[in-house]
């Protein structure tokens, strides 16, 4: 369904408890819709998530969110969880190399 809309991110306003990133999705049949998604200040302090990294973790579940609804969610904020937070760290982890470094080629 998610062919059909435009998706704008439009900034973030830091609140007391929490970040609140805001997003305009734009049907074309409809006139734009603001969306918030929330993650707590806690989550940036305790580095369960990177301030870069946070519009981004924002947009995946709000397409996951316009996915699930036919592109009309039943509400128009979100708190993003720690298992959002996980997935994305899980999704993102540095893959290990597969090369050999000298010290193990020597081992061998």
């Amino acid at each position: 369904m998610r062919d059909q809309i435009i998706i704008q991110y439009v900034g973030f306003e830091v609140g007391t408890l929490a970040r609140n990133y805001a997003f305009a999705v734009r049907d074309v049949a409809q006139d734009p819709l603001r969306y918030t998604l929330a993650i707590t200040n806690a989550a940036f302090v305790s580095r369960l998530v990177r301030y870069q990294d946070a519009p981004e973790i924002c947009s995946l579940r709000l397409l996951r969110e316009l996915d699930t609804h036919a592109n009309h969610p039943p509400t128009t904020h979100f708190d993003i969880t720690d298992a959002d937070l996980a997935g994305y760290r899980a999704a993102h982890a540095p893959k290990p190399s597969s090369r050999k470094t000298k010290s193990q080629d020597e081992k061998l």
